[in-house]
């Protein structure tokens, strides 16, 4: 679908989502955002839903200003995936074993690393700029009193919630690995820490929702927020690139006599700011739930842990401020599909992947979200398939 138009007080905002099938408190949201005098555009991805200040799923161009709740308060968080030479056939019947070793390599949850992972000792992983990356932490743990110690060893773990790593195959039958996760507790401590600071400041003073509280240029308070805003999203970099090397070293393990090979890995935020330019004006683009979808860019759109992902390549639609959506967005909070859902659905809803299938992963069951295939359908302007892949192993928090 190309996309819908919806009045909007400052500007307009473009749909790639049916109005009439989004939430009324999210249709209020971005009526809310729409009306901050710094935008200069907002597009909708077809996963929106409700969020915190902003809506998940929605894509905000400002100038000379940020919106700390309008990136999330995962700084960072999102998607890593690569191809590999393996196939099904090398795959054995009962995979519990091969999950098992991946929880062993990976803390999920809120674990970490018993000591810190030395990235010098992990297969084929680029460690220019770590010494430089960990020298600016002192830079942005003053503002939490968050302990080196604490963020060194999560850094590598994979988190909670929707957080997941995947073992995958495409429709060939060749087997991918992915993974979703962020800039861990560290991320959070820092965007609740700005957005609180964001909210006293003057000019913040009778907003219609005071979780839109923006930053604006020339001021220490924005120069305070994008230092740590950048660090957190170099953080969720690395984390990620860590998990992978620590999860291609299970398979290279698991598989000897395979001998896997890897492709380059895909990588993309979804929570995060960007500089880019746009009819003239340089503008701070932030994507909440949201990945950039520029002409050539590889991406990847996640269904959930029993329904397919995707792996895409941009198109470039500058209407949507060349973006695309990060998944497929809920269509139930947590609570809801708690008190919806029951572990026998989840069951059912997982035949066939080798996952959790309990209580602690109901709010994750399948049906807690939107139809992926529908969600892609609405975003043909925005992307083109690469590959679709489907999981047999999940992993989750």
């Amino acid at each position: 679908m190309s996309y819908v138009e919806v009045p909007g007080t400052k500007v307009p905002i473009r749909m790639w989502a049916d109005p009439a099938t989004v939430e009324d408190g999210a249709m209020q949201q971005l009526r809310n955002v729409a009306t901050l005098p710094w935008i200069k555009g907002l597009a909708v991805m077809p996963d929106v839903h409700y969020g915190k200040g902003a809506t998940v799923g929605s894509v905000i161009a400002m100038q000379g200003a940020v919106c700390p709740a309008a990136v999330g308060v995962d700084i960072g968080c999102g998607m890593s995936a690569v191809k590999t030479s393996l196939t099904a056939n090398d795959l054995p019947g009962d995979l519990s074993r091969l999950r098992s070793k991946i929880e062993q390599a990976i803390p999920v949850g809120r674990g970490m690393h018993d000591a810190p992972v030395d990235p010098t000792r992990l297969h084929g992983f680029a460690t220019s700029g770590w010494e430089d990356f960990w020298g600016r932490f002192g830079g942005v743990a003053d503002a939490v009193r968050f302990r080196e110690e604490r963020a060194v060893k999560q850094m590598g773990s994979l988190g909670s919630g929707n957080h997941m790593i995947e073992v995958c195959l495409d429709q060939s039958g060749t087997v991918w690995l992915m993974l979703h996760s962020g800039s861990r507790n560290i991320g959070k401590e820092l965007a609740e820490h700005h957005i609180g600071v964001a909210q006293k400041l003057p000019h913040n003073q009778g907003l219609v929702d005071r979780d839109l509280a923006v930053f604006v240029s020339d001021t220490p308070q924005m120069a305070a927020y994008r230092n740590d805003l950048y660090w957190a999203q170099e953080y969720a970099k690395y984390n990620r690139a860590i998990m992978m090397a620590l999860f291609k070293d299970v398979i290279r393990k698991e598989f000897k006599k395979a001998r896997p090979v890897f492709e380059q890995e895909i990588s993309c935020h979804h929570n995060y700011v960007a500089e880019e330019r746009y009819e003239g004006m340089d503008l701070l683009v932030t994507r909440k739930g949201a990945i950039r979808a520029g002409s050539g860019d590889f991406g990847i759109i996640p269904g959930s842990m029993g329904t397919s992902s995707y792996i895409v390549k941009g198109l470039g639609n500058a209407k949507a401020f060349n973006s695309a959506s990060h998944g497929a967005g809920r269509r139930m909070s947590r609570n809801a599909a708690k008190r919806h859902y029951t572990v026998r659905d989840l069951e059912d809803q997982t035949r066939g992947v080798e996952c959790r299938k309990d209580s602690g992963v109901l709010d994750e069951i399948p049906g807690a979200y939107k139809n992926i295939d529908q969600v892609m359908d609405q975003q043909r302007d925005l992307v083109e398939v690469v590959a679709k892949i489907k999981q047999v192993v999940c992993v989750k928090g």
